[in-house]
């Protein structure tokens, strides 16, 4: 059964949405399997009120920009049908899906996202996973490796892309797999991680030498020989494989 995931984030006029701030752009990054398909979802909106000061600072987008697009009941069928049935992957899932939830029953639809979707929440996921560490997408860029200079301003497709290969990276196991090479095992699952990452940004898959059981035992006593002449040495400290 082909696995559908939705990488979803929004741009709001303002962080409340019990003060009647509504959403402006909208990004969805679709993947089947783990890998994009191309197949995303983009829209900006007129929110019909202004943007505060302090959104328009944070994602640059501005009322005369938003002058002549459409009102969010107007694209709210259509984001509908392309979110329904996937499984939401969302950084702080419960801002957007509030957002979303209230723009969707202004406009008659009473249906919860949860109710429709699975959704996972990214910020929860990299909290449990490293317990008192920032769990921003910009911290976790950063933990992952993955580039984010080019975002200056925060905007709804970029952030979704940026988080797909977080995410890919999270639950991938990346940042310990790649440093699993005492095993054929470990440097395997390293290399498919590499491969889906790849994949995202549209790269042939990398091409990975795995060390033969000749190889990796020639690595051992090269390193035991090491370790007598300059003493303890703390990547042979467990026994290999």
């Amino acid at each position: 059964m082909t696995l559908r995931q939705v990488v979803l984030d929004t741009e709001t006029t303002g962080l409340s949405v019990d003060e009647g701030h509504r959403i402006i752009e909208v990004g969805c990054v679709e993947m089947k399997d783990r890998k994009p398909t191309g197949n995303n979802f983009w829209r900006y909106m007129n929110p019909g009120r202004e943007i505060d000061a302090g959104a328009v600072a944070v994602h640059g987008i501005t009322n005369a920009f938003l002058a002549d697009k459409p009102l969010f009941h107007e694209i709210a069928q259509a984001l509908l049908d392309y979110l329904r049935g996937a499984e939401l992957i969302i950084h702080n899932a419960s801002f957007d899906v509030g957002f979303l939830n209230r723009e969707l029953q202004r406009c008659g639809i009473d249906i919860p996202l949860a109710e429709v979707c699975t959704i996972t929440d990214t910020v929860s996921m990299a909290r449990r996973m490293n317990p008192g560490q920032k769990a921003s997408l910009d911290a976790l860029c950063k933990r992952y490796g993955i580039d984010n200079t080019n975002r200056k301003f925060h905007g709804a497709l970029l952030d979704a892309q940026l988080l797909a290969e977080v995410y890919l990276a999270m639950t991938g196991g990346q940042s310990r797999l790649l440093l699993d090479t005492g095993s054929h095992a470990g440097t395997r699952r390293g290399a498919r991680v590499l491969s889906r990452l790849q994949l995202l940004s549209g790269d042939k898959p990398a091409v990975v030498q795995v060390a033969s059981e000749l190889e990796l035992s020639l690595h051992q006593a090269r390193l035991k020989e090491l370790a007598k002449k300059s003493g303890k040495m703390m990547w042979i400290d467990k026994p290999t494989s």
